[in-house]
């Protein structure tokens, strides 16, 4: 009995202890951007670091992945922290989305393809042609027989054909959102997360190596005020706000569905050039210049 009540007041201390660090990070680093020094896959798997390792990163996994699912993060960019969440035995450290392949993604490139069906008259032939015996009419039942037999044929030859075609254009697709989904670290610890893990100065030393905080600490980059604009100059991290107060009304906006987040892009014409920005959740992730 004292064992079940020691283990009992031992949780009720314990998980908004945990709660409170989490919402710590959060805080800390949700809506803010880094720059990358390695290059991240583009999918929900992400890069494993195990920061208990002398070799955190197992690079041959690592390079397993880009190979697979493409680079959606380069070295050098700069990219948002769009969530940070804690489990059991690993923090969670997402990049521009957290990586496609999430709950929701359609990650299969697979199209199935129809298959005609016997219409009504080929079944009849069919069970009519044993049953004939006038050479002449069994010779014309037989001829039909084999016309409707080679137009289904044809007609699972075109869908085969179609299926094979969105098979393409579906893998292309799922190509491209994964080249636009963003990507995540997994700080894994054995056999839990330590307390002492959870805290923005220990996230930042295990993921020293791999990216540039000094975005967030301003460490040799001057001063660094969050969501202010700086020099006026258009950079990632900005709110929807900031930059329409910066390029003027947008001529035209468009919203979609990146799993669970909700992503708009507007575009923006000034005399010289055409700005296309992407935002999640009303903070900048990424933008293009292009000549008008």
């Amino acid at each position: 009995m004292r064992t079940t009540l020691a283990v009992l007041t031992l949780s009720l201390f314990t998980q908004p202890a945990q709660g409170q660090s989490e919402e710590r990070i959060r805080a800390f680093f949700e809506g803010q951007s880094v720059r990358l020094k390695i290059e991240m896959p583009g999918s929900s798997e992400g890069v494993d670091v195990y920061p208990a390792l002398v070799q955190p990163i197992d690079f041959p996994r690592h390079a397993s992945r880009l190979k697979r699912y493409g680079t959606a993060i380069r070295r050098g960019e700069e990219v948002l922290i769009t969530k940070i969440k804690l489990k059991s035995d690993l923090i969670e450290f997402q990049l521009g989305g957290g990586g496609y392949g999430t709950f929701g993604d359609d990650t299969s490139p697979h199209v199935s393809a129809e298959t005609a069906t016997k219409t009504e008259r080929e079944k009849n032939l069919e069970r009519d042609i044993p049953k004939t015996t006038d050479p002449v009419q069994l010779r014309k039942l037989r001829e039909e027989l084999d016309a409707l037999k080679k137009a289904r044929q044809r007609a699972d030859a075109r869908n085969r054909a179609e299926a094979a075609q969105a098979q393409q254009i579906k893998e292309a697709n799922i190509r491209q959102r994964r080249l636009e989904g963003g990507s995540r670290f997994n700080l894994r610890y054995k056999p839990e997360v330590p307390a002492e893990a959870v805290t923005p100065e220990a996230m930042m030393e295990a993921l020293a190596a791999y990216v540039d905080f000094s975005l967030i600490t301003g460490a040799g980059a001057g001063p660094v005020t969050p969501g202010g604009t700086g020099n006026g100059e258009l950079r990632k991290g900005l709110t929807l706000t900031e930059v329409d107060a910066l390029l003027g009304r947008p001529d035209a906006i468009s919203i979609r569905k990146e799993g669970t987040l909700t992503v708009s892009t507007s575009t923006y014409t000034t005399r010289d050039r055409r700005i296309t920005a992407e935002f999640v959740e009303g903070v900048l992730i990424r933008f293009t210049i292009t000549s008008p």
